[in-house]
């Protein structure tokens, strides 16, 4: 076993485990072993699975993303102070001052990347485990040499081999046009997550750091990305990408309509919406006002007088 192989055998034996006891639970329930439908659905249950245990990473993402939200005016601070000066003194300073900044805040912008790079060595894993079971060898745990060979036979709509890819197709026009129809819908599904963060969650002075004009950067980027890796992969790895793109897409709607980016258009949109509520239930507005200082606190302390002075006042 290789050094590659060696880091992603736990990796795939969890991966076989998943699949398989979401198989024997599909199977259990009535559908066919053999059939691809079956493999498919475990392959979305996969999905459930690994989103599901990645939601504190995606939790410590929003929470990165609210102070990388709150040091955007710092950040910026130093990119003027530094702006326009290109010697190696300048850069080394600018970048001391700028990781001292996230040091402070215990913030990094590589922590929004985190969901995404877990999730790699899963691909890979499971790319492993379809490559195997399409060449006929059993898996390194529960995929044993049966349930390897269904898999490996498993196709889509009974047409398309879950383990093949565009450049293994071997004729297969379906593979092809399946393959591409996967690749438009994952490349469309993450140009909506990330526009719909960048264009409904981000507030004004996000918008004007640097940071911001990176991810729209990043915006067209990613979707190449998946054109171009989309080739080399078979389709039950791009069928993962593709549901768990969804998970990602309705998980970002879900947190922009209630937990918005305070500033941002989907922050006015919130308090619109409960503002609405509040006056179908005939409920006061809301309004931030400074408290009224009563006017008995305004006035002067009256100080307490005792008997004898009061009559002294009274004899005069």
């Amino acid at each position: 076993m290789d050094f590659i192989g060696t880091i992603l055998w736990p990796i795939k034996w969890t991966i076989e485990a998943i699949l398989v006891g979401f198989h024997w639970l599909f199977t259990y329930l009535g559908l066919e072993s053999e059939a691809g439908f079956t493999w498919v659905l475990s392959i979305a249950g996969l999905v459930v699975v690994v989103r599901a245990a990645l939601i504190p990473l995606f939790v410590r993402q929003i929470k990165s993303q609210r102070k990388m939200l709150e040091i955007a005016p710092d950040l910026k601070k130093i990119q003027d102070k530094y702006k326009g000066k290109r010697d190696q003194f300048s850069r080394e300073a600018m970048s001391r001052e700028t990781m001292a900044l996230y040091g402070k805040h215990k913030t990094s912008p590589f922590a929004s990347c985190l969901p995404l790079l877990v999730q790699m060595p899963i691909f890979f894993g499971l790319f492993s485990v379809l490559n195997s079971s399409f060449q006929g060898l059993s898996g390194v745990g529960l995929l044993d040499e049966q349930l390897s060979a269904e898999f490996g036979r498993a196709t889509l709509f009974g047409i398309a081999p879950l383990g093949a890819t565009m450049t293994t197709a071997d004729g297969n026009v379906w593979v092809i046009v399946i393959a591409a129809v996967l690749i438009v819908l994952m490349t469309a599904s993450q140009f909506i997550t990330q526009l719909q963060i960048m264009s409904k969650n981000q507030s004004p002075e996000m918008k004007s750091s640097p940071m911001y004009r990176q991810q729209r950067i990043l915006l067209y980027i990613l979707p190449l990305v998946f054109l171009v890796s989309g080739v080399a992969f078979p389709l039950g790895v791009m069928f993962y990408w593709f549901v768990s793109n969804i998970w990602t897409m309705v998980q970002q709607f879900i947190v922009i309509r209630n937990m918005p980016t305070p500033g941002s258009e989907a922050a006015l949109a919130r308090e619109a919406r409960m503002a609405k509520k509040r006056q179908r239930r005939g409920l006061p507005e809301i309004i931030d006002e400074e408290p009224e200082v009563d006017e008995a606190k305004k006035t002067q302390r009256v100080q307490p007088v005792s008997k004898n002075r009061a009559k002294k006042k009274g004899g005069r």
